[in-house]
C-alpha cells in the first residue's frame, strides 16, 4: 500500500522509459517528479524535498552512483532505489554503501516496480519514526525540553497525545515554565511541522493594535495602515497558530477571536469578507484563566472552546533533578560561548541549586548560569560562584543540604517587627521554626516536608533527634 503524502524523484534521461514509470507510479497513487539529468536532479533537490530518489545509473552527464556519493551527508542527502542494466554484484555493494535501499534491474515489471517503491517508502517512514523517538529520548529531552522528571513525562505524553489531533490547546503554567517550548513541541510532533509555526504574544502588543496583528488590515483601514498586512492567523496557514499571554485580550477582540476559532475565518480590518483559513491554535497563559473568567475579565464560551485539551506546566521546583538536567545543558551552551573551562557542577553547587525555589523558574535558572559563565572560570562551579542564590537560600554542608529561607517581612524591614521573638531569634531557630511549621503544613508528614524543602527526610529526623536531645 502508498504511502500517503510522500514525493519521489525519478531520475532517468529516456523519456518514454521515464512516462511509462511516471504512468505505473501514478495509478499506485505515488506522486513523483521526473529529471532527464543530474543537473535537472540537482535543480530539483534544491527546490524541493524528496522522500526517495528512483535513479538510473547511466545518464548522460554523468554516473548515477557518482551523483550519490556527491549528495551524500549534505542536505540533498535522500535514500535511494537504483535502476540499471548491469546486474553486476559489484555494482548493488557501492550503491547500498552509498545509501541506495534496493536497485531494479531492467526491465522489471509494473508490480516489481510499484512493490519495491512502496516497500522502500515505508521502510524510509519507519526509520524516520525511529530516529525521531532517538532524538525524543537522548539525553532525556523531549523536543526542546530539557528533563525527565515524572511531572515532565506527564505533559510529555499528553503532547504526543495531542499532536495529530486538531484539537485546541491551552497551555498553563506560570512565566518561564516553558509554554512556548511545550506549543512548538506539540507543532513538531504532529502533521503540520513542515508548516509555519507562528507565536504572538497578546501582551507586547497595544490593544488597539491586537485586532490588526491577529487578522491582518488592508492599506487605508485606518491611520497608519500605509499597506496591506496579512496578520498572524493567515501567516500561519496550514500551520500553527500560537497565542501567548491569552488572557490580556480584552473582551470585545474575544469575541472576534471566537468567531474565529467557530468559523476558521479570518476578517482582516477594513475588509468586507471573511477568508477561510486552516489553522491549528494552541494558547497560553500565566494566569488562572478560570479565575480570570470568574472576574468577568475572560469570555466563558471562549474559555470552553480554548479548554478542549488542557496542559499546566509545573514550576521547576516541583521538577526534581531536572533542575541539574537543565542547568548542565545550559552549562555546556555557555561555556562554548564564553570559551570557558567549566565541565560540571561541584556537589555544593548542585545541593545549591536544588535548594532554590526558583521562583523564575527555567529563565531564572538559564540567567544564573550564564551569570557563572561570564564572570567565573574553572574546572567546576562552586557554591561560592552563585552570590546571587547564597542570599536566598540557607544551605547546610551535609550532601543533601537543608535549604531555608528567611525573607523579613516588609515591617521588619521598616522596624516594625510584626514577631520580635522571631526577630531576634538564632538562625539554628529560625531553622527549627521552619522546618517545624512545614511539617505541620504537611499534617505530620516528614517525607512531604523534607520533598517540599529540598532535603532528605533523613536530614530533618536527625535534625528532631538533636532537638529533642536538647531539650
Amino acid at each position: 500500500m502508498a504511502v500517503k503524502e510522500q514525493k519521489i524523484l525519478l531520475v532517468e534521461d529516456v523519456l518514454s522509459m521515464a512516462m511509462l514509470y511516471e504512468k505505473h507510479l501514478q495509478v499506485a497513487g505515488i506522486v513523483s517528479v521526473t529529471a532527464e539529468s543530474l543537473a535537472d536532479a540537482r535543480q530539483a533537490q534544491a527546490k524541493d524535498k524528496f522522500d526517495l530518489i528512483l535513479l538510473d545509473l547511466n545518464l548522460p552527464d554523468g554516473d548515477g552512483l557518482a551523483y550519490l556519493e556527491e549528495i551524500q551527508g549534505t542536505d540533498m542527502e535522500t535514500p535511494a532505489i537504483v535502476i540499471t542494466a548491469d546486474a553486476s554484484l559489484n555494482n548493488a555493494v557501492r550503491a547500498m554503501k552509498l545509501g541506495a535501499l534496493d536497485y531494479l534491474v531492467k526491465p522489471f515489471s509494473e508490480s516489481r516496480l510499484v512493490t519495491t517503491v512502496n516497500n522502500t517508502l515505508e521502510r524510509v517512514q519507519l526509520r524516520q519514526q525511529v530516529d525521531t523517538l532517538r532524538h525524543k529520548q537522548q539525553d532525556g529531552a523531549f523536543y526542546d525540553f530539557i528533563g525527565n522528571s515524572v511531572a515532565m513525562q506527564r505533559v510529555y505524553r499528553t503532547i504526543e497525545n495531542v499532536a495529530a489531533s486538531k484539537a485546541t490547546v491551552f497551555v498553563t503554567g506560570a512565566s518561564g515554565t516553558g509554554k512556548e517550548l511545550c506549543a512548538e513541541a506539540i507543532h513538531k510532533a504532529g502533521p503540520r511541522v513542515g508548516r509555519p509555526f507562528v507565536p504572538l504574544n497578546c501582551a507586547a502588543i497595544p490593544h488597539d493594535l491586537l485586532e490588526s496583528e491577529l487578522f491582518g488590515h488592508l492599506k487605508g483601514s485606518f491611520t497608519g495602515a500605509i499597506s496591506d498586512r496579512q496578520g498572524a492567523a493567515r501567516s500561519a496557514e496550514g500551520g500553527t497558530l500560537f497565542l501567548d499571554e491569552m488572557c490580556e485580550l480584552d473582551l470585545s477582540l474575544q469575541k472576534k477571536l471566537l468567531r474565529f476559532l467557530q468559523t476558521n475565518t479570518v476578517q482582516p480590518v477594513g475588509s468586507p469578507k471573511a477568508e477561510k483559513v486552516d489553522v491549528r491554535v494552541i494558547c497560553a497563559t500565566n494566569r488562572d484563566p478560570l479565575e480570570e473568567v470568574r472576574a468577568g475579565r475572560f469570555r466563558e464560551d471562549l474559555y470552553f472552546r480554548l479548554n478542549v485539551v488542557p496542559i499546566n506546566l509545573p514550576i521547576l521546583k516541583e521538577r526534581g533533578r531536572d533542575v541539574i538536567d537543565i542547568a548542565r545543558y545550559f552549562l555546556e551552551k555557555y561555556v562554548a560561548e564564553e570559551g570557558k573551562n567549566f565541565k560540571d557542577f561541584a556537589p555544593d553547587a548542585q545541593a545549591l541549586l536544588m535548594a532554590h525555589s526558583w521562583p523564575g523558574n527555567v529563565r531564572e535558572l538559564q540567567n544564573t548560569v550564564r551569570n557563572v559563565a561570564v564572570l567565573q572560570d574553572g574546572e567546576f562551579v562552586t557554591a561560592a560562584m552563585f552570590p546571587m542564590l547564597e542570599g536566598q537560600s540557607l544551605a547546610s554542608t551535609e550532601a543533601n543540604s537543608l535549604a531555608t529561607t528567611f525573607v523579613p517581612s516588609s515591617d521588619m524591614r521598616a522596624n516594625k517587627p510584626a514577631d520580635e521573638t522571631l526577630l531576634m531569634a538564632s538562625l539554628a531557630d529560625v531553622e527549627r521554626k521552619t522546618i517545624e511549621d512545614r511539617i505541620a503544613v504537611f499534617d505530620g508528614s516528614i517525607p512531604k516536608a523534607a520533598d517540599s524543602l529540598g532535603v532528605s527526610p533523613s536530614t530533618i529526623y536527625r535534625k528532631k533527634e538533636t532537638w529533642e536531645q536538647a531539650e
